[in-house]
């Protein structure tokens, strides 16, 4: 292989993604493997760990990959199956130089990809590019690397509840027959109380049910389970084990927001006047509850590399995202780990009273819309979102530009952002009642309508 061309639309902002035959493929794989590995061997380093999720292509993907790796002269430690979470510990744990996850996360099970990140900063944006730009040149280093296999899932379960004081409770988890199967199983082993585990089977055909515990469709079973068996709450997982989804016992769902809103209360008696971080499309009711148990709430960017970037920059213990992805640097390692994400819940619902029922029951009572998505082409999305963001500052409203426009309003507050993984704009309201909601998906249509966007929601 003398240089590579990548398909235009695999080599995204956070990671590497397309669908398998058709966009993605084994050539690609070893093109990364040469690329990453040149990135590494240039740093310095020269170890490099490799993980992949339950999808039908990715052990073709990580053979091809670590091909490439060794090309590039690095040495290769080959951890096998399991969640993202597992691979990020691997390269703390196992001093790796970098580490490469081959996962589709969510998607459907004809896509693939590739999350990368170097010693322990995420590799992202310019860093994805640039690999693009090398490939094409054949820009490699060349060597003879080795690689050797390791099995880390019992260290990396064992860490994941070490040092943790979970008092019992009567839980029920699904994991969607994503990569978190076999860890998910031995983790409830080592916890107090009762546990009952669904779709542990690790199946990249997703037979019971899309691994995306956002959508309410997808713990449908769970709902079923928590309230048959009358358990405590549920814990759901997304294909490769980043995002976390609960419910209570009532099967209401527990968000993004409001999960980091319970996360947080425990650190910030540890540590008080921390900053909790959260993206741009969380509830007000979070900043105000982060600020309210003493901590300095800071919005940012949406996007799992560019938080974790923001986490190091401000020394933060605790970050999250409306989508699942938690982040913990206090006791563990700074990134996004669903399972470990669930520890830290069954320890604070404990800490705090001992019902996440009653912890649901306390939020403030708002309505928000889900997240909407509109098409919109990969040229226009941005411009778009400059466009609405010049005629909301001249007409003096209240503003923040940190991710695209988020307008707080006496009603309550709207964003509107690029998605950086889709051609595709992405809107959120929340307000009071459902009368002020309407009037802010009003200003949302509006502002659209006046950059010629059309309103056809599109299913994620």
């Amino acid at each position: 292989m003398q240089s590579h061309k990548f398909h235009p639309t695999t080599l995204r902002e956070y990671d590497i993604r397309g669908i398998i035959g058709e966009t993605l493929g084994e050539q690609d794989a070893e093109a990364i493997g040469r690329g990453f590995g040149t990135v590494v061997r240039r740093a310095g380093g020269k170890l490099v760990s490799v993980g992949f999720d339950g999808r039908e292509s990715s052990p073709r993907l990580e053979k091809a990959l670590v091909d490439g790796l060794i090309a590039a002269g690095c040495d290769v430690i080959r951890i096998g199956l399991g969640p993202t979470g597992m691979l990020y510990f691997s390269v703390s744990e196992l001093k790796a130089d970098g580490g490469v996850m081959i996962t589709g996360s969510h998607n459907p099970p004809d896509y693939n990809g590739f999350k990368m990140m170097l010693k322990e900063r995420p590799f992202f944006g310019a860093d994805i590019r640039a690999l693009g730009e090398a490939a094409a040149k054949g820009d490699w280093e060349k060597g003879e690397g080795s690689s050797r296999t390791i099995d880390i899932g019992d260290r990396y379960v064992e860490r994941l509840v070490q040092g943790s004081h979970c008092k019992p409770f009567r839980i029920g988890w699904d994991a969607g027959n994503g990569a978190t199967g076999e860890a998910l199983e031995k983790l409830v082993r080592l916890l107090p109380g009762e546990h009952h585990t669904l779709f542990t089977q690790i199946d990249g055909n997703f037979p019971n049910h899309h691994p995306d515990p956002t959508v309410e469709a997808n713990i449908e079973d769970l709902r079923q389970l928590v309230k048959e068996l009358n358990l405590d709450f549920g814990i759901a997982f997304d294909g490769d084990g980043d995002r976390i989804g609960a419910i209570d016992s009532k099967g209401r769902v527990v968000w993004g927001d409001q999960l980091l809103a319970i996360l947080a209360e425990p650190v910030l008696k540890e540590l008080p006047g921390a900053t909790i971080i959260a993206d741009v499309k969380a509830s007000q009711a979070l900043y105000d509850r982060i600020a309210e148990l003493g901590g300095k709430p800071m919005m940012w960017k949406t996007g799992h590399s560019l938080i974790k970037a923001k986490m190091k920059e401000v020394d933060s213990p605790l970050a999250g995202e409306m989508s699942g992805h938690i982040f913990f640097k206090h006791r563990w390692y700074g990134f996004d780990d669903a399972l470990y994400a669930a520890v830290r819940l069954i320890e604070a619902v404990g800490d705090l009273g001992g019902s996440l029922t009653a912890l649901k029951d306390a939020m403030p009572a708002v309505v928000n819309t889900p997240e909407m998505r509109f098409p919109c082409s990969e040229e226009r999305k941005f411009q778009v979102v400059e466009e609405v963001l010049a005629r909301l500052k001249a007409a003096g409203a209240e503003v923040n530009d940190t991710d695209g426009a988020r307008v707080n309003t006496p009603d309550g507050w709207w964003l509107l952002r690029a998605s950086n993984t889709q051609d595709v704009l992405v809107a959120r309201a929340e307000a009071h009642d459902e009368a002020a909601l309407e009037r802010l998906t009003a200003a949302i249509d509006s502002e659209l309508a006046k950059s010629g966007v059309e309103r056809v929601v599109v299913a994620h």
